[in-house]
């Protein structure tokens, strides 16, 4: 048997406060696209840049929002809805978003990513 263990670390990726409330921006980490949302003033989210459904790099360009009490994003292409704590797609079961963990230290925005 085999163990393959991930080794992951934390990469800074901006300053929180060059993120807009409420909107994404696309950031690029190795050769992985990411959409970086600010959700609000004290959180931020990163899901994959690429929608999906079609594979195009347009997710940081989403619409952000909630439902039930959960913070989403839709696709700007088809207006499926995700998740972006988990990824999981409110109007499609079929479709996931990947996410990446996050953090906020000394007002720069990281993200856990694998090494």
């Amino acid at each position: 048997m085999t163990i393959t263990l991930e080794r992951t670390s934390w990469q800074r990726v901006c300053e929180f406060d060059d993120l807009e409330p409420a909107f994404g921006e696309a950031a690029l980490l190795g050769s992985t696209q990411l959409a970086l949302v600010r959700y609000d003033d004290a959180a931020v989210f990163a899901v994959d840049h690429l929608d999906p459904r079609t594979g195009s790099p347009v997710m940081a360009r989403g619409i952000v929002g909630s439902r039930g009490g959960r913070p989403t994003i839709a696709s700007p292409l088809h207006k499926e809805v995700y998740d972006l704590g988990t990824g999981e797609c409110l109007t499609d079961p079929s479709l996931a978003l990947r996410v990446y963990r996050t953090r906020i230290v000394g007002g720069s925005v990281q993200v856990e990513f694998e090494a």
